[in-house]
Formats: C-alpha cells, structure tokens, sequence
C-alpha cells in the first residue's frame, strides 16, 4: 500500500476526527508525508475539518 492508501484506509477505520500527527504517530508515515497526503483529500474535499486540526471523511 502506498501512503495515500493507508491514510485513506486510517481515515475508514477512524471513529472520530483525527489529526496529522495522530495519523503519523499510528501509521509510522513521515509528519511531512501524511501533511502531503492530506492537502490533496482537502483539495479534493474527500476531508473536512470540523474542529480546528481534526479532520474526518466528508460525510
């Protein structure tokens, strides 16, 4: 799996909004790398924010 799928995949199995270091720390992918990753869903709006840093598949 590549980054952008285990992210993805992490987001799946998240019960509750997370953040980019929580994704870090729990996948082992690079702070920088998961910052990437998540730019791009948030451009795609497959993420959304609604609490300041906690992001969440768009519903």
């Amino acid at each position: 799996m590549d980054h952008f799928e285990v992210i993805m995949d992490f987001f799946n199995k998240s019960e509750k909004p997370v953040s980019a270091g929580q994704i870090a720390t729990a996948t082992g992918i690079d702070r920088k790398e998961v910052d990437k990753v998540m730019t791009k869903l948030k451009k795609e709006g497959i993420i959304v924010s609604l609490k300041v840093c906690y992001w969440e598949i768009k519903k």
